[in-house]
């Protein structure tokens, strides 16, 4: 079993553990204005005497632990932002906030991160090598990673791993999630333009119809998933929005389509992508019309790295029994940016369970309704602080 001394100090943390996390609930912030969070956090971190770098991107914070010994440099990441989304839970701690949610558990792994931060700053004598706490901003839209990256926080020291977690209420409290391989997809957003001719509704050979055409493009698109992937390859086309036209006698000259893409695999998207732009520029100009793709690159897939995701699944049956270490079977299609931060390192991204259907803790991310059971918050931090120990070589098992 993991050495009482780690659990106990992290059970130890709990009422502190709880206490930020709530307050980081009740004032949540939209991505890139972080601001109070980040001021809070820094506080936090000086107060247990943690070196922090700050105006790395935007909000950002890389507190550093050890560098006093060589060897290699572990980091840990936390992600910050809230969801423009009503809470409508009936707690003491709702968010105060109109319109603004910790809807997708940011407060806990925040809470997490600075437990964690407290107890490897406690061992900060025994630690040979670095720790790096990365707490990043908008995860949520604009992607906090990759500017944290381009501003140098995985060199100097270089990152020899990372781990991050994410709260999931599909899994119970005390249990966790780990998945080889790959975890979460890509995502690109496609912005789909059908230039047609506008004449009279009554006499539609005299036009171009955009909104005939787009019809057909719509169409065609289906045919990528179902005759063009490997089945047993994943891939998701979604047309999730369309206007056009001005009035019901008017033949449409313009059509506008927004869409998104996710893939599992590289070489997947580039092929739907490419797929995507030789069917709207076929098919429209087959039917006399121009036809228009802007594709907007979003995140990249997120792959773990088999040997850390090994050591979360041996740290994870120590602590909390065998049984309570599940293996996710299926990757998610929606996204991650902790994917930038594992194109630098290996490292391993976890699911730490919070649900606990006896007390209605079910609620799924991004519900106006999600909770988590506080539980998990010990667990996360003693998970962390194993899995940094074990890379740094100590036997604190």
């Amino acid at each position: 079993m993991i050495q009482p001394s780690i659990i106990a100090k992290a059970e130890a943390l709990k009422s502190w553990l709880i206490k930020i996390r709530r307050d980081f609930h009740e004032n949540p912030e939209l991505s890139t204005v972080e601001f109070r969070t980040h001021k809070k956090i820094v506080k936090y971190l000086k107060e247990m005497g943690i070196d922090t770098m700050t105006g790395v991107a935007n909000t950002a914070i890389v507190g550093i632990i050890g560098g006093k010994v060589s060897g290699k440099t572990v980091a840990l990441r936390a992600d910050m932002d809230a969801l423009p989304i009503e809470d409508k839970k009936e707690i003491a701690y709702k968010s105060k906030m109109l319109g603004k949610m910790h809807a997708c558990g940011h407060d806990a792994h925040m809470s997490i991160l600075l437990g964690a931060a407290k107890i490897l700053k406690e061992m900060e004598e025994e630690i040979t090598g670095t720790v790096k706490l990365f707490f990043q901003p908008a995860e949520e839209t604009v992607g906090g990673a990759k500017p944290m990256i381009e501003a140098g926080v995985m060199e100097n020291p270089k990152v020899s791993a990372i781990f991050g977690l994410h709260v999931t209420p599909e899994i119970q409290v005390g249990q966790i999630g780990v998945r080889y391989g790959q975890m979460n997809a890509s995502s690109d957003t496609i912005k789909i333009t059908i230039y047609g001719a506008s004449t009279h509704g009554a006499y539609p050979h005299e036009g171009i119809d955009a909104i005939a055409i787009a019809g057909q493009v719509i169409t065609a698109l289906q045919t990528i998933v179902s005759r063009n992937i490997d089945p047993r390859d994943s891939a998701v086309v979604t047309i999730g929005k369309i206007q056009g036209g001005t009035q019901g006698n008017i033949v449409a000259n313009k059509v506008e389509m927004l869409g998104t893409v996710r893939t599992l695999n590289p070489k997947t998207r580039d092929k739907v992508i490419d797929k995507i732009a030789k069917i709207v520029e076929q098919v429209s100009g087959g039917m006399g019309a121009k036809g228009e793709l802007i594709r907007e690159e979003g995140y990249v897939a997120l792959i773990n790295d088999d040997n850390a995701v090994k050591i979360v699944e041996k740290n994870g049956k120590e602590l909390l029994g065998e049984e309570n270490v599940k293996i996710i079977k299926s990757p998610s299609l929606g996204v991650e940016d902790f994917a930038y931060f594992l194109e630098k390192s290996p490292g391993a991204f976890y699911r730490l369970g919070c649900g606990n259907k006896k007390r209605g803790i079910v609620h799924p991310g991004h519900s106006n309704l999600f909770d988590i059971d506080e539980n998990c918050l010990p667990i996360g931090v003693a998970l962390q602080v194993k899995n940094v120990l074990t890379i740094l070589g100590k036997n604190h098992n």
